[in-house]
């Protein structure tokens, strides 16, 4: 998986949960975890706080969720 994936699809999204990730770029989610914890470190998304809402179909519980926002660079 390249870094520069998991930034064009965070760019065209806005806002992704670690397993929507895994499914739209067919990745496994312990090896996005790692490739998020990258980009974050160069301030280009952040992790939301438990309990934020997707805006997405309202199924999962918010405090299980893993979400990052995409912040730019």
């Amino acid at each position: 998986m390249i870094l520069s994936r998991v930034s064009d699809y965070m760019k065209q999204h806005r806002r992704a949960s670690v397993l929507d990730l895994a499914h739209g770029l067919d990745a496994a989610p312990d090896a996005l975890k790692g490739m998020l914890a990258i980009l974050e470190r160069k301030g280009r998304v952040r992790r939301l706080p438990a309990g934020t809402a997707c805006n997405g179909c309202h199924k999962c519980d918010p405090n299980s969720v893993e979400l990052y926002e995409w912040v730019g660079g």
